[in-house]
């Protein structure tokens, strides 16, 4: 049981880094590939105005972006380039390189530490958490909603097509969809809008264990659970874990999610006990989950 426990609630890698002289910001460490110094960058012609350029690492053509413009800060001009830093990342089946003034330090912190940014900062929608570290305030960027602004298709992934006793069978059930990211928020009730599925929808894990606490307690249980892997307060691996233990709330059917192209999180995932790991950004693949998940939950009523 010890084991199970560690892996649920194990601390997550953040790379810091600066975008002024003054503020701190982070990214999860499970989305930095590398990171590199500057080095001279290819013109992309008609490219998205914070798109600066390309360059070439390992092989592989990657985009620069520069991050402080991306997020509304002052862009970062071509005489400060070569005192900068390239992050790599692979987010959304995506590599790309983040242009940054300068990077920090790697830290470790668990998600649990992690707020929800304070309604001060809600016209910032790309932040979506707040550490602290030392005597620093460190904002955690949204790197999915950065790429879908820039990169607007990532917000369209087919969605399938249901058929009738498809579509009854997920409107009958209670669906809980979590994500502390706006954009996924966004897609994940888009795709189910689209096909006429009701849902509830939280923003945290922690808000997302007391629903469904409180659906249960009113014979209203949650079956279908959605939820990001990384959020703060209480991550997916700990929501599952914690919906897996507590009896009232086990029957619910489990899909984690997340941007990260990664053989660990699988692992993880089911560890913890969800049923399915997928990536984040594909609405498709969301609704092909939640109809297995239906037929699963269909299956063990019928044979009650």
């Amino acid at each position: 049981m010890a084991k199970t426990i560690s892996k649920a609630s194990q601390s997550q890698g953040m790379l810091m880094f600066k975008l002024s002289l003054t503020q701190s910001f982070a990214i999860g460490t499970l989305k930095v590939r590398e990171i590199v110094p500057f080095q001279p960058m290819t013109q992309i012609p008609y490219s998205h105005h914070h798109v600066i350029g390309t360059v070439t690492i390992r092989d592989l053509t990657v985009p620069v972006i520069d991050m402080s413009a991306a997020i509304g800060f002052r862009p970062i001009t071509p005489a400060e380039y070569q005192s900068c830093v390239l992050i790599v990342t692979d987010c959304l089946r995506t590599v790309v390189a983040f242009l940054v003034r300068s990077i920090d330090k790697i830290i470790e912190c668990d998600w649990k530490s992690i707020e929800s940014p304070p309604t001060s900062v809600g016209r910032n929608v790309f932040v979506t958490g707040i550490t602290r570290f030392e005597d620093r305030i460190v904002q955690m960027l949204d790197v999915e909603l950065l790429l879908s602004k820039i990169y607007p298709h990532y917000e369209n992934a087919h969605i399938p097509m249901l058929t009738d006793v498809e579509r009854e069978r997920l409107k009958a059930l209670n669906i809980l969809l979590v994500d502390d990211s706006l954009i996924a928020r966004k897609q994940l009730s888009d795709a189910l809008d689209s096909i006429n599925i009701p849902y509830s929808i939280c923003n945290n894990g922690l808000d997302a264990i007391d629903l469904m606490r409180r659906e249960a307690s009113k014979g209203n249980a949650i079956d279908l659970l959605v939820s990001d892997i990384e959020m703060p307060g209480l991550d997916g691996y700990e929501l599952a874990f914690e919906v897996q233990n507590d009896n009232a709330l086990r029957h619910a059917y489990c899909i984690l999610h997340t941007s990260l192209s990664s053989e660990i999180c699988v692992d993880r995932a089911n560890q913890v006990g969800a049923h399915e790991a997928l990536e984040k950004f594909n609405a498709g693949e969301l609704i092909e989950a939640m109809l297995r998940g239906a037929k699963v939950l269909n299956e063990a009523s019928s044979a009650a």
